[in-house]
């Protein structure tokens, strides 16, 4: 039997049980039996505890390594791909170093964010289950709207992303086999339509598990895949370079005047890529929209947060060598012909059949990374509903389906209905706009300061009372404001990609 999702509305409606015998709605409660001695009180009272947590609902379960397994799903994505096109265009000096600030930007704002889950008091205030509550608890006001409007545009987003991502590696399997079949003699060209709406009939389907909590094991799965297409993009970058016997590139990234299927790099168009490869690496890194997500999933004690500190930390760490060595080994490979997409961009084309592993693991990794960042999506959709139309069946009822080997699967309409068309929306504009990187730049310069800096930052001020103009204050808002810039000058340079790659745009025709 699964359990009860925490993201639906309170267990208690109007003190009353509704309760029919194929139907369990979302607003029913347990309740406990009346005592008739003292002795029964007490051993309700302890089994009580044992099964629910401070705040009435479900005992969590989550442990260190479960929430370091969902970060690195998170944060070890599609983005990786994009990092030695990243480097490539902002040099050997000025790429690692970007990449290393944005490391330590996004491990310092996520520990504010972690001690900010309870409001008040970090270990035993009351808890905040979503990132837009913990603004709302302690910004409230306008804020809150445009704080879960960002959040879930960058959601949505982000499902967009990984759509294209998952669907170019499908391609590059078709592909590399191929080029290995024809010797190189094939171009190989190909539509990723097809493979867009197989990866949504994926997603529909891995949609319907109920709760965020529930998808853990998905997780460590797509965790494992992205170690695996990583360590075959960084093994292949290694071998290149050993077969080039030098390491290519230069200290400023790509050189004016080189020819690239976008015509030839002039002075602006250089400082449009550099602005972009900025969006690319904030991509790389975000996570803190779902930051509060995963911590809520965290048991106790120890105190939530010291047990996210942790994760943020040995996450963060894990991730930026990865990132370091794939990017900086993919641009050593290839300098400024770096592919915008390392495994599928076709600067390696053998041993085909390693391709063909690291891509099955990008397909893998992105199942499970369009589930960790959509099930908060879809929980908010789904409370907001309840509560809306709290006497709908179609709605709130859920209904005990018998799966074989499985258990019971509880059933509920609206679940089904409005996450399946969320599915095919997002699939459907992914093969409107199927521009890899410039997506990635947009959606990594529209969620890089508001979300990661701006908002963590306000809300740790508020809670723990900063005083303005004090030392901590300023050095805060210089923060602040440094990461906006960032992120106003990526927005500037990915646009300007999209409109490039619109010159020579078909709708539902784009071919690789």
């Amino acid at each position: 039997m699964l359990t009860r999702s925490r993201t639906l509305p309170s267990r208690i409606y109007n003190g009353v049980v509704e309760e029919r015998q194929d139907i369990r709605h979302y607003l029913q409660v347990e309740v406990q039996p009346k005592p008739q001695q003292e002795a029964e009180a007490i051993n309700l009272q302890a089994n009580y505890s044992k099964c629910f947590d401070d705040d009435g609902r479900l005992k969590r379960t989550g442990t260190l390594w479960t929430a370091t397994s969902h970060i690195i799903t998170a944060v070890i994505g599609s983005g990786v791909l994009s990092l030695a096109w990243a480097i490539g265009q902002l040099g050997w000096v000025a790429g690692p170093t970007v990449m290393l600030l944005f490391a330590f930007v996004i491990l310092y704002t996520s520990n504010l964010l972690s001690q900010c889950y309870r409001s008040g008091n970090p270990v035993t205030g009351p808890r905040n289950y979503t990132y837009m509550d913990a603004v709302k608890a302690t910004l409230g006001g306008r804020k809150v709207k445009i704080c879960g409007l960002i959040q879930y545009i960058n959601l949505f987003g982000v499902a967009i992303g990984y759509t294209i991502a998952a669907s170019v590696s499908m391609m590059a399997i078709k592909r590399s086999n191929c080029f290995h079949e024809s010797n190189g003699k094939d171009p190989c060209h190909m539509t990723s339509n097809g493979y867009m709406i197989t990866f949504g009939i994926i997603e529909i389907i891995f949609s319907q598990i109920p709760d965020f909590d529930q998808v853990w094991w998905l997780s460590i799965v797509a965790a494992v895949m992205s170690f695996t297409y990583s360590t075959v993009g960084l093994s292949l970058g290694i071998a290149k370079v050993a077969e080039n016997k030098s390491f290519r590139g230069s200290l400023t990234g790509i050189s004016i005047g080189t020819i690239t299927h976008a015509g030839t790099v002039t002075a602006t168009q250089k400082l449009w890529r550099s602005l972009q490869a900025l969006g690319a690496i904030a991509f790389a890194y975000s996570y803190s929209i779902i930051l509060i997500e995963i911590q809520d999933t965290i048991k106790a004690p120890p105190a939530e947060y010291k047990t996210m500190k942790k994760a943020t930390l040995i996450s963060i760490a894990t991730t930026t060598v990865f990132y370091l060595l794939c990017g900086c080994m993919g641009y050593a490979a290839f300098g400024d012909d770096a592919p915008g997409n390392l495994l599928t961009g076709f600067g390696f084309y053998n041993p085909y059949w390693l391709l063909d592993i690291a891509n099955v693991a990008i397909v893998i990794h992105l199942v499970g990374a369009y589930q960790v960042y959509c099930q908060p999506f879809f929980a908010f959709v789904e409370k907001w509903s309840a509560q809306r139309w709290s006497n709908s069946d179609f709605v709130t009822a859920e209904y005990d389906i018998p799966i074989p080997f499985y258990g019971v699967y509880q059933l509920n309409f609206f679940r089904l209905s409005w996450r399946t068309a969320f599915v095919i929306v997002t699939s459907i504009i992914a093969m409107l706009m199927p521009f890899f990187n410039d997506v990635v730049g947009i959606l990594g310069a529209l969620g890089f300061w508001p979300l990661t800096v701006y908002f963590p930052i306000e809300i740790y001020v508020a809670q723990k009372k900063i005083g303005r103009w004090t030392t901590q204050w300023i050095g805060l808002q210089i923060l602040s404001a440094a990461c906006l810039l960032v992120s106003l000058s990526a927005a500037i340079g990915s646009v300007a990609g999209v409109v490039l790659e619109l010159k020579t745009y078909k709708p539902f025709k784009t071919s690789y």
